[in-house]
């Protein structure tokens, strides 16, 4: 589908269900500063970056969790995010990045539209702070058992 074909799809599918500012951007009516589109994905700078570079990568299926999306957009992210993340990094000259992506209000959700921050991370320290709280799950063996039994049962 061509891309114009897509952002016409878009804006039928969001008029007829959620709305965000992704979606907005997505069916042209918001503008951004583009870096990739293709029938399935929209990359585009963040408008308040961590770091210079910070691209937001958004399928355009309206989905607000990872989980809920289709096999086609989730692989077509699959196919878009290391061919953008090498392109930041070239363009940056950054050392590392943070690929983020997060689900529900709970996790820092702030747009309920699946999205994934690609944030340039200098040796300077701009990009993306974490504080990285480990613990242990006493019951990981069986918990792996039956995450497993889970996945193979949606199969």
């Amino acid at each position: 589908m061509p891309i114009q074909e897509a952002r016409s799809a878009a804006r039928s599918w969001y008029g007829a269900s959620m709305s965000t500012i992704f979606s907005r951007i997505i069916a042209g009516e918001i503008p951004c500063h583009r870096v990739y589109e293709d029938e399935h994905v929209l990359a585009f700078l963040d408008v308040a970056p961590l770091s210079p570079g910070h691209v937001l990568v958004v399928p355009k299926e309206a989905r607000a969790h990872l989980h809920e999306l289709s096999d086609d957009s989730a692989a077509a992210l699959g196919r878009a995010l290391p061919r953008i993340c090498r392109a930041v990094l070239r363009e940056t000259g950054a050392e590392g990045y943070n690929l983020l992506q997060n689900n529900g209000a709970v996790a820092h959700q702030a747009v309920m539209h699946v999205h994934f921050h690609i944030i340039p991370k200098f040796g300077d320290g701009r990009g993306l702070g974490i504080e990285w709280r480990a613990g242990k799950d006493g019951e990981a063996a069986a918990r792996a058992e039956r995450i497993a039994a889970r996945i193979a049962a949606a199969s």
